[in-house]
């Protein structure tokens, strides 16, 4: 169970609670400010880890805190009924709203150093005029995309209380109820305009009635058995950055939308099937939040959303938008479902849903055309084939990956493997041994069909035409190093291979990550004729260390330093793995969701300077699941469906 912090008080005046206390490492700090004249909150922040970060508010310029109110059939603006200050406690503010001339509404807001108490009441005789009341938080995203984690999703697309509202680098906040109600609420949001709306419903207020909302923090404590308390503390931070449930955006009978809840590149980005495993596995590790709140639920809804709504008739899961072809859109499925049943043991829901799973997996299996255990893409892979409006078969949408792709059929092997436990906790054991072999034919082929004798490691793909497209990559080389396609011998032998490049190419900003390439991306290799990072020299040259022609994005780093303790040897990974860690307690892998060209920093060139377009990425996150893995009981767990000889059970 998170621990909810217990107030401290520290620095206090009127509304505002920050100023210049010295507060010990960790002790969470809220500040808040309600306008002089009106009953608005035009300031709200808060650092759950003691620092900076309250100094720079998360709502939305000019949009404060405030309330809606309906009444005979019309929503109005708090700000619009007559409002007078009233007698108050000490370090807290009330006003009374005129909402009708026999009616009023009473709003109280006692802050304390790390907390915010809420108090809304209903008084006069004309009160049951009042038809609802709301309490709007508009959020600021271009600060931080700020998303809720509920104890509850309706269908509708509302949640319920208690929420958690997550700041990501800034905290998390839980939102509850003092009656223990759950009032009901929407995250609504904006992708074009940068807006990020969550309301709650407040129940009907009686006469004499009150609900009384409180905004506490939320400190997550460390995975249980988990030996390295001091890194955990190092990663705390930016933990739940990897959860950011999507706001309801976009027109919802479109591709280009989202509906609420469902896990995403950030709240008002794209969820992304191909993504769905980065946040599952985070959310595998993630303890309780509090008895009503877990992240592997969040995983059940948004599994059970593309499994319903955005799995074609063939078996084919759309990546992203309407794009089809990508082979980790349903690979990643699988592998989620093994991390929320791992994480809950939820079997009613798997015994629903295996059938389903069942057919995602099928489909990948059709994919092997050629009979030789690979997964071949739709894609050829071949120079010059990969042309808009088309995407690649993989997450690396912009580059030309195809055929015999060593990224997606690791993860494919992965999700192949995990099926397989799935339908042995089943006692389906036909079936789990379909899947098995399966994923043995894959690992026998892998190697042999990959690996350069060269430049001695694993190119990224083999074209249709028989070309092996060779970029030095840490991250496919990684993957399947980590996975287990690799033997650790001969892994080691490729870790050093491609440590030995990473100097000769002069790479040395390991607080970034590390490149998904250490050598350019041909302009025939990259999505043609334009996108965010092609090159117009045909040798790469001239944009190399843009997105996704050697740019280096966090999260994907998380496999190469995993590859380095499942062989045993964590040294140089560590490295790495701490200088990640500082930069991330600096808030440095987001600026805000921007949605532009070359502004944002989910992707650097090798100096840092932006060349993504997310400004915020979810699963730059992930790379801090290395501060679990480095220890051999995480990994014994995380491994565990990987851990077999061929043909067995």
């Amino acid at each position: 169970m998170c621990r909810l912090r217990p107030q401290i008080f520290v620095a206090a005046c009127a509304f505002f609670i920050g100023g210049d206390a010295v507060l010990r490492a960790g002790t969470p700090l809220l500040r808040a400010e309600m306008h002089a004249g009106r009953p608005e909150v035009h300031v709200l922040s808060w650092d759950t880890e003691g620092g900076r970060r309250a100094e720079t508010n998360l709502l939305r310029s000019g949009k404060p805190l405030g309330l809606r109110v309906k009444v005979d059939g019309q929503w109005k603006q708090g700000s619009e009924f007559p409002a007078s200050p009233q007698p108050a406690p000490a370090k807290s503010t009330s006003y009374r709203l005129a909402i009708t001339p026999k009616a009023s509404l009473l709003w109280s807001a006692s802050p304390a150093s790390d907390s915010l108490t809420m108090t809304f009441s209903l008084q006069g005789p004309g009160s049951s005029q009042v038809e609802s009341v709301d309490v709007l938080f508009p959020f600021d995203p271009g600060v931080t995309p700020v998303s809720v984690l509920p104890s509850q999703w309706a269908d509708d697309g509302s949640l319920r209380l208690p929420a958690v509202i997550n700041a990501p680098d800034f905290g998390q906040m839980l939102l509850a109820d003092s009656g223990k109600r759950r009032l009901k609420a929407r995250l609504e949001g904006s992708r074009s305009n940068k807006t990020v709306d969550f309301s709650v419903e407040l129940p009907a207020l009686g006469p004499g009635a009150a609900c009384v909302l409180s905004l506490t923090p939320v400190w997550l404590p460390a995975p249980k058995g988990l030996v390295d308390q001091a890194l955990w503390e190092k990663a705390r931070r930016g933990w739940f950055g990897a959860l950011q449930p999507s706001a309801r955006w976009g027109e919802q009978d479109r591709p280009f939308s989202a509906p609420a809840g469902i896990l995403a590149n950030n709240v008002i980005s794209d969820p992304a099937s191909c993504s769905l495993w980065f946040y599952a596995d985070q959310a595998l590790w993630t303890p309780q939040i509090i008895a009503d709140i877990s992240a592997a639920a969040l995983v059940r809804r948004s599994i059970d959303w593309w499994l319903d709504h955005r799995t074609r008739s063939t078996g084919e899961v759309v990546g992203y938008w309407d794009y089809g072809s990508f082979l980790d859109a349903n690979a990643g499925p699988l592998i989620a479902a093994w991390d929320y049943f791992e994480a809950s043991g939820d079997r009613p829901w798997l015994e629903r849903r295996i059938g389903r799973l069942e057919v995602i997996a099928e489909f990948l299996a059709k994919r092997d055309v050629d009979g030789d255990g690979m997964v071949e893409a739709t894609q050829s892979g071949n120079r010059g084939t990969l042309k808009q409006p088309g995407r690649s078969c993989a997450w690396f949408d912009a580059l030309n990956c195809g055929h015999k792709d060593g990224y997606t059929n690791a993860l494919i092997y992965r999700a192949w493997r995990c099926l397989a436990e799935l339908e042995g906790r089943l006692g389906r054991n036909e079936r789990q041994a379909r899947y098995h072999g399966l994923a043995d034919r894959l690992k026998a082929a892998y190697v042999k069909t990959l690996y350069n004798p060269a430049t001695g490691w694993l190119a990224w793909w083999k074209s249709a035409d028989g070309e092996l497209h060779d970029y030095a990559s840490p991250i496919v080389n990684g993957l399947a190093i980590e996975y287990g396609l690799v033997e650790p011998g001969q892994g080691r032998e490729i870790l050093e291979r491609l440590w030995a490049k990473i100097d000769q190419v002069g790479f040395q900003r390991f607080d970034l990550g590390i490149p998904p390439m250490l050598v350019p991306v041909r302009r025939s290799d990259y999505l043609l004729p334009d996108a965010l990072g092609i090159p117009q020299r045909e040798d790469g040259t001239d944009t190399f260390g843009h997105y996704q022609n050697g740019g280096v994005t966090a999260g994907q780093t998380l496999h190469f330093l995993a590859a380095h303790y499942v062989v045993g040897q964590p040294g140089k990974a560590d490295g790495v793995l701490r200088a990640m860690l500082q930069r991330q307690a600096e808030g440095k892998f987001q600026n805000g969701v921007r949605d532009a060209g070359g502004q944002g920093i989910d992707w650097t060139d090798w100096s840092g300077r932006p060349t993504g377009y997310e400004g915020y990425l979810a699963d730059s996150y992930r790379f801090l699941q290395a501060v679990l893995l480095r220890e051999p009981s995480f990994r014994a767990r995380y491994y565990r469906p990987l851990a077999r000889h061929p043909s067995g059970q």
